[in-house]
């Protein structure tokens, strides 16, 4: 999959401003930012919901909507697309028989774990069994490309952990995986390579690793009853954050972070390295160039 300077903007709103990305066969990325960075129309332009403005998007050498057609290309969406009255393979067979080559409805059902609901009608499904019930249905033409947007909405922990298991399986034997969600910590769990965009432009593209070295800096966490905040103004302090007479400072200095705070009698002073939460709002916030 390439997008080459991809821009798509809705009136005098720039959603997507130049987006330069390119995912290889069998990478699980992660597709992460703020409300508003233009994921989404990002997203939507890579299954075909909308022509770019400028640059171009392919997909196996393809079209989106080409690529779609063929059924080498699924998405599992956060809500809809689902009948509440009829049962889970019913739902499944009724998707397979949109394709002219689908997958077996007992071994799809099997490998998103619902197999033991499939008689049961959706509705009364819980948010994790009918999110499974997408993944479910996105299996069905056996697509090279899958495309997750909150995918594990919810679902339990016992149930995220089984989801991912499931998708590096499918990653192992070549299939690419695209998703976008709100939890870090499975983007810095199962992604090979985490892509962080903020206001229509790609910031940081890396692995968790990677992303966590570029935003450089580690927090200092003490309680400083009798600080003069003016101390704090310095070059290397990035943020502060008052919690009662706690402080949490974001530094690239820490050294001398400490050696202030330890002069003016602070103490239960703790420093630890920016994990990816950390690094997301420190490479996404509005206050970057």
């Amino acid at each position: 999959m390439r997008l080459a300077g991809v821009q798509r903007s809705f009136g005098d709103v720039h959603a997507v401003r130049g987006i330069d990305l390119t995912i290889g066969q069998g990478e699980v990325v992660a597709f992460l930012g703020p409300n508003g960075a233009g994921k989404t129309t990002t997203i939507d332009l890579i299954l075909g919901l909308g022509e770019p403005d400028a640059g171009s998007v392919e997909v196996f050498g393809l079209t989106p909507r080409a690529a779609i057609a063929r059924g080498l290309v699924a998405a599992v969406m956060q809500s809809g697309g689902l009948l509440k009255d009829i049962t889970v393979a019913e739902t499944v067979e009724l998707t397979a028989s949109l394709f002219a080559h689908a997958q077996p409805v007992g071994d799809v059902l099997q490998r998103a774990g619902i197999a033991d609901i499939a008689g049961a009608k959706v509705g009364t499904c819980s948010g994790g069994q009918q999110q499974r019930l997408r993944f479910a249905m996105a299996l069905t033409s056996d697509p090279a490309l899958i495309v997750l947007d909150e995918p594990t909405t919810g679902m339990d922990v016992a149930g995220r952990r089984d989801f991912w298991a499931a998708i590096r399986q499918d990653a192992d034997r070549g299939r690419t995986v695209l998703f976008a969600t709100h939890y870090l910590e499975e983007a810095d769990a199962y992604a090979d390579r985490i892509v962080l965009v903020r206001d229509g432009q790609i910031v940081a593209d890396g692995t968790g690793a990677q992303i966590k070295a570029q935003a450089s800096g580690r927090v200092v966490r003490a309680t400083a009853p009798d600080l003069d905040p003016h101390l704090l103004h310095q070059p290397f302090v990035q943020s502060v954050e008052h919690r009662g007479e706690q402080l949490l400072i974001h530094t690239t200095d820490s050294d001398e972070v400490a050696r202030i705070l330890l002069s003016r009698n602070a103490y239960d002073l703790e420093i630890t390295a920016q994990g990816l939460e950390d690094a997301f709002v420190a490479l996404t916030s509005k206050e970057q160039n």
